[in-house]
C-alpha cells in the first residue's frame, strides 16, 4: 500500500472488500469477482418500494439499462438499490454488488468524495486496462445519484425571491 492508500479513509465495509480483494492470486480475484456477480441481484430495487431518488437509463458506455434507486436515511446516510438489465455485463454486475455492499450506510458526502483509485485494488490492473469504462460505470451513477439529491434539497430548502 502507498502512502496515499494509507492516508485514503474508505468506508469500513468498503475497506473490507478492498483488503479481501488486495492480496488474492488472479484466478482467485476473478472466481471472487463472478461471485460478486451472481450476488448483484440481491441489491435490486423493491417494486413496492417508494425511493428519495430513482435514474433509469442506458448509458453509451453500457450494454443495457441500469436503474439507481437511492433512499436517504438519518445523518444523509445513503442506502443504494440497483437494478440491471439482463444484457449488462458480469464485471459490471460484480461492482455493483461491491458498491452497493460497500457503500450502503455511507454519507452522500463520503460517496461524493471517495476516489476511484480503490477500483484497481479490487478487480486488478488488467481488467481495468481491458474493461475501462465498465469498472467505474456504476460508481459514477451512484456519486452522480448523490449529487443530484443533494442538489435537489438544497434547492427545495433555498428562499424564493418574489418576482
Amino acid at each position: 500500500m502507498n502512502d496515499k492508500q494509507a492516508q485514503m479513509s474508505y468506508p469500513q465495509a468498503l475497506e473490507e472488500i478492498i483488503e479481501l480483494f488486495e492480496f488474492l492470486p488472479e484466478d482467485e480475484r476473478r472466481g471472487a469477482l463472478i461471485s460478486y456477480a451472481d450476488n448483484a441481484s440481491k441489491h435490486a430495487s423493491e417494486e413496492a418500494g417508494d425511493y428519495d431518488l430513482t435514474d433509469i437509463r442506458k448509458d453509451e458506455e453500457c450494454t443495457d439499462t441500469v436503474g439507481v434507486f437511492l433512499n436517504v436515511g438519518e445523518g444523509d446516510t445513503a442506502e443504494f438499490k440497483i437494478d440491471l438489465g439482463p444484457q449488462v455485463q458480469t464485471l459490471t454486475r460484480a461492482m455493483t454488488a461491491i458498491l452497493c455492499k460497500g457503500l450502503n450506510g455511507s454519507t452522500l458526502q463520503t460517496i461524493l468524495e471517495i476516489p476511484a483509485d480503490f477500483v484497481p485494488r479490487i478487480i486488478g490492473a488488467e481488467l481495468v486496462r481491458v474493461r475501462s469504462q465498465t469498472v467505474y460505470y456504476v460508481l459514477t451513477r451512484m456519486k452522480s445519484a448523490a449529487k443530484v439529491f443533494l442538489d435537489r434539497r438544497r434547492s427545495a430548502s433555498a428562499p424564493q425571491k418574489e418576482v
